[in-house]
Order: structure tokens, then sequence, then C-alpha cells
């Protein structure tokens, strides 16, 4: 079975947050697509270049089996108020398919309407964003609730990505 993941990212998304599960998701044989508005390449917060082959607008949930959205403060208030990302999130959550989004990432997951009675965490400078949007915070490395995985920090990456395979595998019996 073909195994396709998408990372959707901004200007000065989280590097570390980009590459871990790029090439982490690369070890377990999945496709990854970077997908950007317009498909341009952008520059990550501490400077990795990224290289876009998708554009946000073109995704199609079909077409995939996860998605990753990292963090980084600006890359995920861009991505937010793109209407054909969250529609695409939507179509994602409504399929089943895996959403894994650490940091500011869940912002876009707040935006896209799908939070609402979800066992989330987040930035804790979004928790408030997490609780208003009506999902049930926790202070915790990393949560699991059906098809959706959030963990705070970079520092939890590890255990993100752990969570997130592990929730496909599960998903994709």
């Amino acid at each position: 079975m073909l195994k396709k993941a998408v990372i959707v990212v901004g200007p000065s998304v989280e590097d570390t947050e980009f590459a871990y599960p790029y090439y982490r998701l690369q070890e377990d044989d999945f496709t990854v697509d970077v997908a950007s508005n317009g498909a341009v390449d952008v520059i990550a917060k501490h400077g990795l270049p990224i290289k876009a082959n998708v554009d946000i607008k073109k995704l199609n949930a079909s077409d995939y089996d996860m998605l990753i959205v990292p963090g980084g403060l600006e890359s995920p208030d861009r991505l937010r108020q793109i209407p054909e990302l969250l529609n695409f999130i939507k179509e994602m959550n409504s399929a089943n398919k895996v959403i894994a989004s650490v940091c500011h990432g869940p912002w876009v997951l707040i935006s896209a309407g799908i939070v609402k009675g979800k066992n989330m965490t987040t930035y804790v400078g979004c928790k408030d964003d997490l609780i208003n949007a009506g999902a049930i915070y926790h202070n915790v490395p990393v949560i699991t609730d059906g098809n959706i995985i959030t963990a705070p920090h970079f520092r939890d990456n590890a255990a993100w990505i752990k969570e997130t395979l592990k929730a496909y595998y599960t998903i994709n019996k």
C-alpha cells in the first residue's frame, strides 16, 4: 500500500517541526509532499531552505493518508488564512485521515473548525485559543484523540511522530 503524507508550510515554519517528520516519515516508507501557498519554496525560522512541490490550493484529501501541520508562529498564522487549506483539513478529518500538529500548528486546525470536543495540546501561548474553540486542553507532551495528534513543542517531536505513526497504523489496520 502506498503511504502518502503532506506537510503544509509557510514562511518561518519551525525548522525541526518540519524536518523531523519529513525525514522520519520517509524512513517509514511514506512519500512526503511539501505544500506551500503557490508551491513557492520557503525559508524556515532558523534558515532551513524548504522546497515545496505542491500548491496548498490544489490539495486533494483523496491523495493523502496523513497531514502534518508544523508550528513556528508565522507559518500557521498565514496558513490559517487560506480557505482551500481549511477545506482540505475538513475533508481529511471527515475521511478519518491522520492529522498531526505541533506547537502553534493547532491554530490552523482551530480555523478549520475541527477541534471542538477533542482532547488536544499545543504551545502554552495557544492554550486559550484551543479552549475557546471548544477543545479539551491537556498540558502533556503528546496526545492522540482519534485521528488528531498534537504536541506542544519541538522537544516533543520524537513522541509526537511516534504517536502519529501509531495512529496511522491503528486507523489503517
